[in-house]
């Protein structure tokens, strides 16, 4: 069966399809329209009863939350594609830890960012400058403890690409288009030099030629 992954054209989604992508899985996609309401429709809601995107359906088997997703493609085809997890304890945990920065640290003042700066108008929300600036100090202060490991790293969780990076695409990509905070991350080095590494990865490409970000 070929995975099905819903609501392709949202970052999380993406964070999904991206490592589908590295891991060389075959897969199809199935629109959903977040402004319409689409994802809380009765049929989707069986999917994802809090009515998020992304889920995905893999034969008889469904699954949600896209960080848990990943983890499951990661090691449900561990001998294919690109390695994302590490191949000792050592290099998961570290992998592990930068997933867990990412989800706790990193995408929370991004998220808040996005939803001023990006989608206001569509989600009927005022810009809120004070919120704004208070995430912008908050996600700053996270992008010094990145630079302060990428100036020893190539990468977050070592010397090799894996899902601590992966997972910070989708997100990170709005800094860069949309949000119109794109020096953020060129004003730290290493991180700006992670992020173009990061960003040019031929799956990468291939996600945003295929899906683009909903404007």
């Amino acid at each position: 069966m070929v995975v099905k992954v819903y609501g392709p054209e949202y970052a999380s989604s993406k964070r999904v399809i991206v490592c589908l992508v590295e891991k060389e899985i075959e897969f199809e996609v199935v629109d959903i329209d977040l402004f319409k309401g689409e994802n809380k429709s009765p049929d989707y809601l069986k999917l994802q009863p809090f009515g998020l995107l992304p889920a995905i359906q893999d034969g008889d088997y469904t699954l949600y939350e896209s960080r848990a997703i990943i983890r499951y493609y990661v090691e449900k085809y561990k001998s294919q594609g690109t390695e994302l997890f590490g191949k000792t304890m050592e290099e998961k945990g570290k992998v592990e830890q930068w997933l867990e920065v990412e989800a706790h640290n990193f995408h929370p003042p991004l998220y808040t960012l996005v939803l001023h700066t990006v989608f206001s108008s569509k989600l009927g929300i005022t810009p809120d400058q004070k919120v704004i600036q208070e995430n912008e100090a908050k996600l700053g202060k996270v992008l010094d403890i990145y630079e302060e490991r990428l100036s020893t790293s190539k990468y977050l969780a070592g010397d090799f690409f894996s899902l601590a990076d992966l997972s910070h695409l989708p997100f990170g990509h709005y800094l860069l288009n949309g949000a119109g905070k794109g020096y953020m991350i060129r004003d730290r080095k290493h991180v700006s030099a992670w992020w173009d590494v990061i960003s040019n990865r031929p799956s990468w490409k291939k996600v945003l030629q295929l899906f683009p970000y909903p404007t």
